[in-house]
């Protein structure tokens, strides 16, 4: 079998958040539904979430998982990546 290729692969995607508060709540909700171990983290459970409620950017950047863009390509793995959301000086 050959070696695999490695690529890198940019997304730049612009989203509109009508509901800020209720991304800010789905996101709490998943952050502790997930597996973390707190003990070994800087924060706890409520900053971080007190974080993600204060913050839509953190809160639409949570919620984004990029492996589910290449979910379905065979042959494809997700090797890392990041994912970041900022605010537009343009809104609406």
């Amino acid at each position: 079998m050959a070696d695999p290729l490695v690529f890198t692969l940019h997304c730049q995607v612009e989203v509109w958040v009508a509901d800020p508060d209720g991304l800010g709540e789905l996101a709490v909700r998943d952050l502790r539904s997930s597996d973390i171990d707190w003990s070994r983290e800087a924060d706890d459970v409520e900053t971080a979430s007190a974080e993600l409620r204060a913050d839509p950017a953190m809160a639409l950047a949570a919620m984004v998982d990029p492996e589910r863009l290449i979910e379905s390509l065979p042959g494809v793995t997700m090797r890392g990546g990041r994912v970041w959301a900022e605010a537009n000086q343009r809104q609406g």
